[in-house]
C-alpha cells in the first residue's frame, strides 16, 4: 500500500475543502471497498479524508420523505423500523447485500460510490480503461460471464455492484450532495454513469463533491414487494443479476409498478417501459412475461454472459409474482 496523509474534519465544509484542493485526495468512511482497492494497488491516493467524525448519520422523516444520511450505516438502515414499514424493499436489498460484518461498516454514501468488481479492474496486469483510460478493456474479449448487456460501450462493460442502489433507483430516491460551489440535489437515476467514452467516471459528482443524504419519497410500495438476488453462493457474493419489484395493487389489478435490475450495466438499470407495461393489468404471470419480455429490448450479451439473456425475464417474472403474492 502507498503512503498516505490522513486527516479527520469535524465540519463537512472542511472535508469538501480537504478534498477540493487535492486532486489525490479521497473521502473515506467505512472504508469497506477503499482499502481493499488500496491493498491491490489500484487505487493510490495521497490524501485519505475521514469522515466519520461529519453529523451525516440520522435517518429521519423531513415531511413526505425518509432522510437517509450518507454515514448511516447499511445494517442501521436495513433493520430501521421507519425504512421496514415504509420502503421495505429497501430493506430487503440491503440485506441481500454483502456480510452482516460488511453491513456493520458500510455506510449510505459509500455504497453507492463502490467500484466494479470485474477482475480486469482488479488486475494491475491486464488492460482496463477504467482504472487507466486508453489501455483498453481486457474484459471485451476476456473472461465476461459477470458483465453488462445494457448500456455498455466499446471502452467497458462493467457493471455496477451495488444491492441497495438497485432498490433507491426503483423508488425514485434524490441524492444530496455538497461541494465547493454549493449544494445541489441529483435524481438518484442520474446520480450514475454508463461509461461510453469515460468509464473511469462512475458517477456524476464533480470534484470535491460530498453526497450528504439520500431522500427516499413516500410511496404505496409498501407490501408487494421482493428484491430477487442471483448468486453464485448464498451468502457475502456479488449479483449475477437482480431485481428489484415493487407493485401497487388493487384487489389483483397492477395500479402501479416499480422494478430495476442490477448486476446487468455499469449503472442500477431502471425498467420503465416494463413498469408501464403493468399498470392496468392483472397480475398474473402472462403479464409479468409481457414487462418482462419490454424489459430486454436492447439487451445485447458477450461470449461468456449470454446466459443473462435467459436468466434476466425468468428473474424478472420471478420477483413480480413474489411480490404479488406477499
Amino acid at each position: 500500500m502507498n503512503q498516505f496523509q490522513y486527516v479527520r474534519p469535524t465540519k463537512p465544509q472542511a472535508a469538501i475543502d480537504a478534498v477540493a484542493k487535492d486532486a489525490n485526495a479521497k473521502f473515506i468512511a467505512g472504508g469497506t471497498n477503499l482499502v481493499d482497492l488500496m491493498k491491490r494497488g489500484v487505487m493510490t491516493p495521497q490524501k485519505l479524508v475521514d469522515i466519520n467524525r461529519l453529523p451525516l448519520a440520522k435517518i429521519e422523516r423531513q415531511g413526505n420523505t425518509l432522510r437517509l444520511g450518507a454515514l448511516a450505516l447499511n445494517s442501521a438502515v436495513a433493520n430501521d423500523a421507519q425504512v421496514r414499514e415504509r420502503h421495505p424493499l429497501l430493506s430487503l436489498a440491503l440485506n441481500a447485500g454483502a456480510s452482516p460484518q460488511l453491513r456493520n461498516m458500510a455506510t449510505v454514501g459509500g455504497n453507492m460510490l463502490q467500484r466494479t468488481r470485474c477482475t480486469y479492474f482488479y488486475d494491475l496486469s491486464m488492460p482496463c480503461n477504467k482504472r487507466q483510460p486508453g489501455t483498453g478493456c481486457g474484459a471485451l474479449e476476456g473472461i465476461n460471464r459477470m458483465h453488462a448487456i445494457f448500456g455498455f460501450s466499446d471502452k467497458c462493460i462493467a457493471v455496477h455492484p451495488s444491492d441497495m442502489s438497485v432498490a433507491l433507483v426503483a423508488l425514485d430516491a434524490t441524492v444530496l450532495v455538497s461541494g465547493p460551489k454549493g449544494n445541489r440535489q441529483l435524481a438518484f437515476a442520474d446520480f450514475h454513469r454508463l461509461p461510453g467514452d469515460t468509464p473511469e467516471r462512475d458517477s456524476n459528482l464533480e470534484p470535491g463533491e460530498l453526497i450528504t443524504a439520500v431522500d427516499v419519497p413516500d410511496s404505496p410500495f409498501t407490501k408487494h414487494v421482493h428484491y430477487q438476488k442471483v448468486r453464485e453462493r448464498a451468502s457475502y457474493a456479488f449479483a449475477l443479476l437482480s431485481v428489484a419489484a415493487a407493485l401497487d395493487l388493487d384487489g389483483n389489478t397492477i395500479k402501479a409498478a416499480r422494478l430495476a435490475m442490477g448486476g446487468v450495466a455499469h449503472k442500477p438499470w431502471r425498467l420503465t417501459a416494463a413498469e408501464q407495461v403493468l399498470v392496468g393489468k392483472p397480475a398474473t404471470e402472462d403479464t409479468f412475461r409481457q414487462a418482462a419480455t419490454v424489459a430486454m429490448q436492447g439487451a445485447k450479451a458477450f461470449k461468456h454472459n449470454a446466459y443473462k439473456l435467459r436468466l434476466a425475464p425468468n428473474t424478472i417474472v420471478q420477483a413480480l409474482k413474489t411480490a404479488a403474492a406477499v
